[in-house]
């Protein structure tokens, strides 16, 4: 079987607004999709920025909505105090924090913020899944 890479796309209302949020807040843009599309380094993985409305035209489905979406994004880190200062990082970098970092009754710490188009990303620490040196995650059996 084909390597298979993951693209998460999402739509955005400013590209140029996006872009800049996400490389401040420590992603890799790429050079390659020119000014209609961002594609950004995520490990093995790439987050795509694209216009909202072109990609509610992709689709085939109409570009409003609003309100919860059924979907959260998450960014894993490797110490228990690092979940505060990338929620920080990331409210000063323009996000909304909709639940501050606390320790969690599953054992870690996790808090949530909004990107500037209002995507949902959780920070987590979790120490029943620890992260390699490499950023690697391994999920126990």
């Amino acid at each position: 079987m084909e390597p298979r890479i993951s693209l998460i796309t999402l739509g955005v209302a400013d590209l140029a607004r996006a872009k800049a949020f996400y490389t401040k807040l420590g992603f890799s843009a790429s050079s390659v999709g020119g000014a209609e599309i961002v594609f950004l380094q995520a490990g093995p993985m790439a987050l795509c920025l694209f216009p909202r409305e072109s990609l509610a035209c992709d689709v085939g489905v109409p570009g409003e909505g609003s309100g919860f979406r059924s979907i959260a994004l998450a960014h894993n880190v490797r110490e228990k105090d690092e979940v505060d200062a990338v929620i920080a990082e990331a409210a000063a970098l323009g996000a909304t924090v909709v639940k501050p970092a606390h320790d969690a009754t599953w054992g870690g710490r996790s808090g949530y913020f909004a990107d500037p188009d209002g995507h949902l990303w959780e920070v987590a620490w979790n120490p029943h899944f620890p992260l390699a040196a490499d950023g690697a995650l391994t999920i126990p059996p």
